[in-house]
């Protein structure tokens, strides 16, 4: 079972460009990077940090910043069966990552089948969670 406490990292470039991710499930649900805390760990930038590389391939090279955003909202029925029956919220612990330029992003294939770079403005409008819109367009 899943720690209702997560991270969203959202990885954009100094062309204002924003890395998008297609889930393998549900179908058609694009996102930044995201993850659940795993239960040992007690910092969310350590599991920023994991869930990028194991997202993306991207290293420990990448500076991970606190946006200073912590969301609250309850889990939806979809995604319950993850959780304990007593877990009725998430938690999610707002990242981002500026990268001078477009890097080569190795996929985790259980998890995402595809990316894209797209400019701030439609890559807000593509990714499905409201969190993760309103994340991307706070982008300094």
């Amino acid at each position: 079972m899943k720690r209702p406490e997560s991270v969203l990292v959202v990885i954009y470039t100094a062309m204002d460009e924003v890395l998008v991710l297609r889930r393998r499930q549900p179908a058609d649900f694009w996102q930044s990077v995201t993850g659940s805390l795993r239960w040992e760990e007690t910092d969310p930038l350590v599991a920023a940090r994991r869930e990028l590389r194991e997202e993306t391939g991207l290293g420990d090279d990448a500076e991970v910043v606190a946006c200073g955003t912590v969301n609250r909202f309850p889990i939806l029925p979809p995604w319950r069966h993850r959780y304990a029956p007593d877990a009725v919220e998430n938690v999610e612990h707002v990242f981002r990552v500026r990268l001078s330029e477009r890097p080569l992003i190795t996929l985790n294939p259980a998890e995402h089948s595809e990316y894209r770079w797209l400019v701030r403005a439609v890559a807000a409008t593509q990714v499905t969670s409201y969190t993760n819109r309103e994340a991307i367009l706070r982008l300094p």
